[in-house]
């Protein structure tokens, strides 16, 4: 082990699912050997077969035949996250304790409800996931560059942050800390509400023909990425964090309300007795461009306008590879990607995003080694 991982904490992470699981994974990549808990004894074998930890007792047994923890990683669902803190806070009356839920705000009330000792809690969030679900979805990068979220207050023990902070970036992330309620307000925006909106127009194509949903393209693809997402564990999460998501909805509402206003106006023929209607709908359109330029870029560094080249790759074995290794072979650093496949048709597009002074220099090396380019 290096010098590194020997400044590691001992983790015990208690629930082996999706961000469970990759923390082990993360934390045995950086030298440490975290002890896994759950439930389900399915579950914590299935991640300890994966690599994510050793197997630690199964949640609500007792086992004296593992070393104390320093940190608890509690990453159990929601609904049964304060208990299972509660419980960690009282069996190590020396160690840290911090959860990884999608809320905070809630599960600190309830800490103070249960009378649990807080001065060794420490709320957190990796602010990383995705759309599919469990251990054998777990991936030691998950948190690369992604936010952590770290919320304490002036009663936690400056060493209890510490620990947290030290594994979050022992496993790649950055982190940042907010207050429960500055944490919760945050996600709402870029989290929850994101996940409402693109279920409820995922939703929106489930009565469609099959010839109408035949025409979707990458747009609808784009906006309905997440959509794909556990119900019984987005409950929990939207539950929990019901006044600021509320708060969200209720702003987009009103200005979803002038939307369609304007769209009535347009629909009756009414532009010229309600002036401004297309104003209202290219306002909507430009204040989203200027949200959108503030996500940040790659590894979270300020956002950048990438541009993207277009490449027609037909749809066989080693295709994509072979334009990976020339896009390589050109020095050209690719930024992002994204696969548009043609309906019907024996290829799709790929939209290679690069630096906009790497463009010109990219079309011009894969025009040379064959390659079509989409306009």
């Amino acid at each position: 082990m290096s010098s590194g991982a020997e400044a590691l904490p001992q983790v015990w992470i208690v629930g082996t699912g999706l961000i469970g699981a990759s923390i082990g994974l993360a934390l045995r990549r950086a030298g440490a050997e975290p002890v896994l808990q759950d439930q389900s004894v399915t579950a914590m074998t299935l991640a300890r077969d994966l690599g994510a930890g050793r197997l630690g007792p199964r949640l609500g047994y007792v086992d004296d035949g593992h070393p104390e923890p320093d940190l608890v990683v509690v990453a159990t669902p929601p609904d049964i996250t304060p208990t299972v803190v509660a419980d960690a806070l009282r069996r190590w009356p020396r160690a840290t304790v911090t959860d990884v839920a999608s809320v905070k705000g809630v599960i600190r009330h309830d800490l103070v409800r249960l009378g649990a000792p807080l001065e060794r809690y420490v709320g957190s969030h990796p602010m990383a996931g995705r759309e599919r679900s469990g251990a054998i979805a777990a991936r030691p990068d998950l948190f690369e560059g992604r936010a952590w979220v770290v919320c304490a207050d002036e009663g936690t023990e400056p060493a209890a942050v510490e620990r947290v902070e030290r594994v979050a970036r022992a496993v790649g992330s950055v982190v940042s800390r907010l207050t429960p309620d500055e944490h919760d307000a945050a996600v709402a925006a870029v989290s929850h509400v994101p996940q409402l909106a693109a279920s409820l127009v995922a939703a929106r194509l489930e009565p469609l023909s099959e010839h109408a949903v035949g025409l979707a393209g990458q747009g609808v693809r784009d906006v309905t990425r997440i959509a794909a997402s556990d119900p019984g564990l987005w409950t929990q999460i939207l539950a929990g964090n019901a006044g600021s998501v509320r708060a969200v909805l209720t702003s987009l509402r009103d200005e979803l309300d002038g939307v369609i206003g304007a769209l009535g106006d347009l629909e009756h023929g009414l532009d010229e007795d309600a002036p401004g209607a297309r104003a209202v709908l290219a306002r909507a359109i430009a204040d989203g461009n200027a949200g959108h330029s503030r996500i940040p870029g790659k590894h979270g560094a300020a956002p950048t306008a990438y541009t993207l080249v277009s490449v027609v790759v037909d749809d066989r074995p080693g295709e994509l590879a072979r334009l990976f290794a020339d896009i390589g072979e050109a020095g050209i650093n690719l930024e992002d990607l994204r696969l548009d496949h043609g309906l019907g048709l024996p290829f799709g597009v790929a939209e290679v995003s690069v630096v906009p002074a790497a463009a010109g220099p990219l079309e011009d090396a894969l025009l040379a080694r064959g390659w079509q380019l989409h306009s």
